[in-house]
């Protein structure tokens, strides 16, 4: 059976869309705060969340936006996004179908943008920046959120490998440095950069995503088998539990 990437993400989190509505690791965090920040301090007039998953940074962002469109891949995840909204009476919310790479939109139709937690599900990471660049108009402020890689290798290949066998839809978290260079090449100025560690309960982590039992035992080994310096770095604990480098970065469309 031959399957597009598309194809993986879409069954990968069409079957789960209620999870991540209701995922509690996605509904909050400082970084979600410093977003809603941003958007309160811009008042924009129409806003999207590119790859919008549950719709939490829609929710935040329909606070201070006159609309707000949250675009995703998944047909089921829009459908609860939409559903969630009317529940909590956010009328200028709108749903989009669609991949990151190719939105049904015209240039420069919006005037802010927030994407969360969704790049590394991308089948093609800078064609996912220029379209962000080419739908907002200039000057207009986009952050992204994202977990990334450390860098050295070996950290960088544990990571992808339990992402991987986590999500058979991840593709990959770039480092830093990755990102900044794609987001100027992309056509985005850096304007702010913070750095978190974020720490993800397996059960909690595995469980969202129905991650196979199969799966399960390989990330355990993966990480009773590590090194030292990994097992440290990522903070992996007994049960399985781990901590992971996010990155928040403010830009503006030049």
């Amino acid at each position: 059976m031959t399957r597009s990437h598309d194809d993986v993400v879409q069954n990968q989190f069409g079957p789960r869309a209620a999870a991540y509505v209701q995922s509690a690791v996605h509904a909050a965090g400082e970084d979600l705060d410093a977003l809603e920040s941003s958007a309160r301090r811009e008042a924009p007039k129409r806003a999207l969340d590119l790859g919008a998953g549950g719709g939490h940074v829609a929710y935040r962002l329909a606070l201070h936006a006159s609309s707000v469109v949250a675009l995703d891949l998944s047909a089921e995840m829009m459908a609860a996004v939409a559903s969630t909204a009317r529940d909590r009476g956010l009328a200028n919310i709108e749903t989009c179908v669609a991949p990151a790479e190719d939105m049904p939109f015209e240039a420069e139709a919006f005037d802010f943008l927030a994407s969360r937690f969704s790049a590394h599900h991308w089948r093609d990471f800078e064609a996912g920046l220029r379209e962000a660049r080419r739908i907002l108009r200039i000057g207009a402020t986009a952050i992204f959120i994202d977990v990334v890689s450390p860098g050295p290798a070996a950290l960088d290949t544990h990571l992808q490998a339990v992402e991987l066998l986590r999500d058979p839809s991840h593709v990959r978290n770039y480092t830093a440095s990755q990102w900044q260079a794609a987001l100027a090449r992309a056509g985005f100025g850096a304007r702010k950069i913070e750095a978190r560690r974020l720490r993800m309960d397996f059960s909690t982590w595995v469980g969202r995503m129905q991650t196979s039992e199969a799966h399960r035992v390989a990330i355990r080994s993966l990480q009773q088998n590590t090194s030292s310096r990994t097992a440290t770095y990522f903070e992996i604990e007994p049960d399985g539990s781990f901590t992971f480098d996010t990155l928040q970065i403010e830009v503006t469309a030049t």
